[in-house]
This record gives structure tokens, C-alpha cells and sequence, in this order.
């Protein structure tokens, strides 16, 4: 059985730094942003660790975003950076991932979630027509939670 979840009620986390709980958050701006467009995504949400806090699956989404996203955001997590920049760096260098390593993904789509300079977790976006608006969606959870990271 799968269930459909709405953009209005999704909710997602954010870790705070200072704090040994985690805080959820609205952060259904990510879906809602790419919603909008007419886009179609999964998105996910990781913590510190890079444990899974949301993992959503938007309707019309195809299957494979929902591991997409979730690869996207473990990209940019482990690396600490957008995954945009890992996919610049795999374009420049083939030879970047010469070591495969498990569930890095070098496209587009992915942030990480920062307070201050310390990255708490990421959030990485799938479905959309370009990693580029992927990314874009997922600034927009971000800015949307931007206050609660500070």
C-alpha cells in the first residue's frame, strides 16, 4: 500500500549544533517550490550522522527519485559542499570517483544544512527537469529554516 503525503503536511528536521535533539521544522518548502513548477520529486532530508530524518516521495514522483534524492543529499553530507560541486569536479576528472564509494552520486540537487560554518546535515532533491532546479528547491527548504540555523 502506498500512501500519498501532500506537500502541505510534509515536515522535515533540522539538527541544531548545540543540541542533542533534534528540532523538526517546516521545511515542506522544498517539495512545495518544486511542486509549484509543476515538478514532480522525492526529497530527503539527513542529519549529522548522515541518518535518514525525512524521506518523502512527492505524487507523481517517479520511483527512482526517491533514491536519487536520498544519494544526493549523502553526497553532499560526506562531502560537506553542494553535490553540484562534486558533479563539477567528476566532469573536470573522470578520474574523481576512480574508488567507488557507496551511494555518492555526482549530479546536482543536493545542499548542505549548515550552522554557521559547522554542516548539520543536507538536503538533496530528485524529479525535477535538471539538477539545477533540484538545487533550487532545496535552497528553498533550506531559506525557509533559515532562522532556526544561527
Amino acid at each position: 500500500m502506498q500512501t500519498t503525503i501532500r506537500p502541505a503536511v510534509i515536515g522535515a528536521a533540522v539538527v541544531r549544533a548545540q543540541a542533542e535533539l533534534i528540532t523538526h521544522k517546516d521545511l515542506s518548502a522544498a517539495m512545495a517550490t518544486c511542486s509549484a513548477n509543476g515538478y514532480h520529486v522525492s526529497v530527503t532530508v539527513l542529519g549529522r550522522n548522515p541518518e535518514v530524518i525525512v524521506r518523502l516521495r512527492g505524487d507523481g514522483a517517479s520511483p527512482h527519485t526517491f533514491e536519487y534524492s536520498f544519494r544526493k543529499a549523502y553526497t553532499s553530507r560526506t562531502f560537506r559542499i553542494p553535490s553540484g560541486e562534486i558533479a563539477k569536479r567528476f566532469e573536470d576528472d573522470p578520474s574523481y570517483f576512480a574508488i567507488h564509494v557507496n551511494n555518492v552520486i555526482p549530479v546536482q540537487g543536493a545542499l548542505p544544512i549548515k550552522v554557521g560554518v559547522d554542516v548539520v546535515g543536507a538536503v538533496g532533491v530528485s524529479g525535477s527537469p535538471g539538477g539545477e532546479k533540484d538545487a533550487v528547491c532545496a535552497q528553498a527548504g533550506i531559506d525557509k529554516v533559515a532562522d532556526e540555523l544561527k
